[in-house]
């Protein structure tokens, strides 16, 4: 999906094979930053061959429609800097929740709230949710502003609600979004 944003020179699609060395890089260069609250992504992309067979099971995640990964792509150069991800699908409802994660070199630019803004109404319009939400570490200044920005609305703080990879137990504040369609 290319964007008619002011951020015309970053555009979204979904995640592929084809990006696997793309994607690994991406996940490496900003591991540290990664590796507390991506830890499942994290833990299956160590190695090329790991990232492209993670890469080739997300496209049949995405054609049973239970994870749509998008990345974010630098139009110009074609390099993956972030990515923006529709997962824990509740077809019933129906509700997903929305993730997102930038490279370092690219973040405090608006790329995910703009970005983010047209992922939401793509699928929205396109899958009919009633409701997104987004997890945020409360202590979690930047990203729970970006959320706030794409207008979720704070539902509640759970405590004790994630382990990080190092161990630690954190609070995370819960952001909801409900559309009427």
């Amino acid at each position: 999906m290319k964007t008619s944003t002011q951020t015309t020179q970053y555009h979204i699609e979904l995640l592929s094979a084809s990006h696997y060395e793309a994607f690994y890089e991406l996940i490496q260069n900003n591991i540290h930053r990664l590796e507390d609250f991506f830890a499942g992504i994290v833990s299956k992309t160590t190695t090329l061959k790991t990232t492209q067979e993670y890469c080739t099971s997300v496209e049949i995640n995405i054609k049973n429609k239970s994870y749509f990964p998008y990345v974010i792509i630098e139009t110009q150069t074609d390099k993956l800097v972030g990515l923006l991800d529709v997962k824990n699908i509740e077809w019933s409802v129906p509700k997903a929740e929305l993730g997102a994660f930038i490279d370092a070199n690219h973040e405090g630019k608006g790329i995910v709230r703009y970005l983010g803004n047209e992922l939401i109404q793509q699928i929205v319009t396109k899958h009919k949710f009633k409701k997104l939400y987004c997890r945020a570490a409360a202590r979690n200044i930047r990203s729970i502003r970006v959320v706030k920005q794409l207008g979720f609305e704070l539902e509640g703080t759970i405590r004790c609600d994630y382990r990080t990879t190092k161990g630690e137990l954190v609070d995370l504040n819960y952001y909801g979004k409900v559309f009427d369609n």
